[in-house]
């Protein structure tokens, strides 16, 4: 008999600098006059609370990823539609009707929510939109802004989260998206604004195969893209159509 797989709410199933920002937005948001409730949008679950529970899972609509539940953004958008048929309840459309909505989102997980947040803005309450795709009638939408990044420190995976936080701290009279809460936003960034040079170090192939042989044998579930987010993280250059034919050959031809 196959045992059964055990159930941890969604508070302790993700992890990672990300996932702790976007559980701080909770008090933040309690201290900006609002009741809040953090919902994820997952590629293996759906629309769900963090109060559901749910087995450990793989599954992300980040393209040329591991874990990537499909290869095209059409066959993500079908994937996301057959999970959000099974309880028409959990759909940010009904949310909505229960008060503000602060949605963050990358461009990757927006595109493939693209019919739900036209439905969405088509009936919304107070909404705001930070990250995302494109801008739809009726949805507040603040896009990444990387030149922001320096005031918030992190990087640049969980920029739309914390922009998310500080556009929080900036909120009037709870109030989301308020005349003053937008004016207080622009004043701020237009402050702490400042575009980042990088000055990394160039690597011979023979270094960067080197790196990828290293990190691979450390973490053998890292993935092209976050092994190449780390080595830059590092300081160091490599082009990304060169790393990846390098990590093609050190690894995907093992």
């Amino acid at each position: 008999m196959k045992a059964a797989e055990q159930r941890v709410p969604l508070t302790d199933l993700y992890q990672g600098d990300h996932w702790a920002k976007a559980q701080a937005l909770v008090p933040l948001a309690s201290k900006a006059g609002f009741t809040p409730e953090l919902w994820v949008a997952s590629a293996g679950l759906g629309l769900r609370p963090v109060t559901d529970t749910a087995p450990a899972y793989a599954a992300t609509f980040s393209p040329r990823h591991a874990d990537s539940v499909a290869a095209s953004p059409d066959d993500s958008a079908r994937w996301w539609h057959c999970l959000q048929t099974d309880d028409s309840t959990r759909s940010l459309a009904s949310l909505s009707q229960r008060g503000h909505m602060l949605l963050i989102l990358s461009e990757a997980y927006a595109n493939v929510m693209a019919s739900d947040l036209g439905n969405l803005a088509r009936g919304a309450n107070e909404t705001l939109l930070i990250g995302g795709a494109q801008s739809h009638q009726g949805i507040t939408r603040v896009p990444s802004d990387a030149t922001l990044r320096h005031a918030l420190g992190g990087t640049l995976t969980s920029l739309n989260v914390r922009m998310a936080a500080a556009w929080l701290e900036h909120c009037s009279n709870a109030r989301l998206t308020s005349p003053e809460t937008r004016t207080a936003w622009n004043t701020w960034t237009a402050q702490v604004s400042k575009r980042e040079t990088y000055n990394r170090l160039p690597l011979t192939d023979e270094a960067v195969i080197e790196f990828i042989r290293t990190n691979h044998a450390q973490h053998p579930g890292h993935s092209r893209t976050r092994m190449l987010r780390e080595l830059r993280s590092q300081g160091l250059a490599c082009e990304q159509k060169r790393f990846a034919h390098l990590y093609a050959v050190t690894v995907e031809k093992q």
